[in-house]
């Protein structure tokens, strides 16, 4: 899954992809390097952001939706919101897939909307809201923690109707660098949910930190906690750089097939 951050804001790639014609030049880069999924996104989710606007949100996206999908009406699209209005509005204009970081806590209504639209729902673990997120969050066991927020959230949507569900740990949502790594150890616990697993860990702080290095400089703690990652059994990585993460699925692919055969 390639990130397509249509905001001013975000943490890497803030106000890089702010008219159709960067928006279209990064869906071609992101395709051609491997991208299946492509993410994109019109509200700053790092940590302290505010919340955004509906409105100003759909103004964003929307616009940028309908010259992805004219330019590259294959191209399978989800759209990271966590408003329901939005996630309609997307689906319509013909997104496939509703990326939501609060897996309904944002907007309540979201559930029901997901129920409605009948399109796969991916649901991440946060504390708080992006604002407050990062200020003081505290786990006996973050792996645990999150299993029980999943089964309850799973449970809910399950009653509603929809099936097609994919879990995102949420690193760096509401966890100290020693929660991420241990939420990564722990990752493969999430299998017993029997649902494909995401993980977003490009370019984020939990890199940074330990190699005192910028999220322009990380691309390489990027491939080797995607590695990890993969090792784990996520399904999906969530990225900036769509042919690195590729190369290392077909590493982690050849290499499982030798152990397997």
């Amino acid at each position: 899954m390639g990130v397509i951050n249509i905001g001013p804001d975000s943490f890497y790639d803030g106000g890089k992809y702010s008219n159709k014609l960067q928006i279209i030049d990064r869906a071609d880069q992101l395709i051609s390097q491997g991208a299946v999924i492509l993410d994109v996104g019109a509200a700053s989710s790092r940590p302290g952001a505010q919340l955004i606007n509906v409105e100003l949100e759909k103004k964003r996206l929307i616009p940028a939706l309908e010259v992805i999908l004219q330019k590259f009406p294959q191209a399978i699209i989800s759209v990271d919101t966590y408003h329901s209005s939005v996630a309609q509005a997307a689906v319509v204009q013909g997104a496939h897939i509703i990326n939501d970081i609060s897996a309904g806590n944002i907007d309540a209504k979201m559930f029901d909307t997901v129920a409605k639209l009948q399109v796969p729902y991916i649901i991440m673990h946060m504390k708080g809201i992006p604002q407050n997120m990062q200020e003081n969050p505290v786990y006996d066991d973050p792996v645990k923690e999150i299993a029980f927020y999943f089964a309850e959230k799973i449970d809910k949507l399950r009653r509603l109707g929809v099936h097609d569900i994919i879990l995102d740990p949420g690193f760096g949502f509401g966890k100290s660098l020693e929660d991420n790594y241990r939420l990564l150890k722990g990752l493969d616990y999430f299998r017993i949910f029997d649902l494909p697993i995401m993980a977003g860990l490009s370019r984020k702080s939990m890199i940074n930190k330990v190699l005192k290095s910028k999220p322009s400089e990380a691309l390489n703690g990027t491939s080797v906690l995607n590695t990890i990652a993969l090792q784990k059994g996520v399904k999906i990585l969530r990225v900036h750089d769509a042919r690195e993460a590729r190369e290392a699925i077909q590493l982690i692919e050849i290499f499982n097939s030798s152990i397997n055969g």
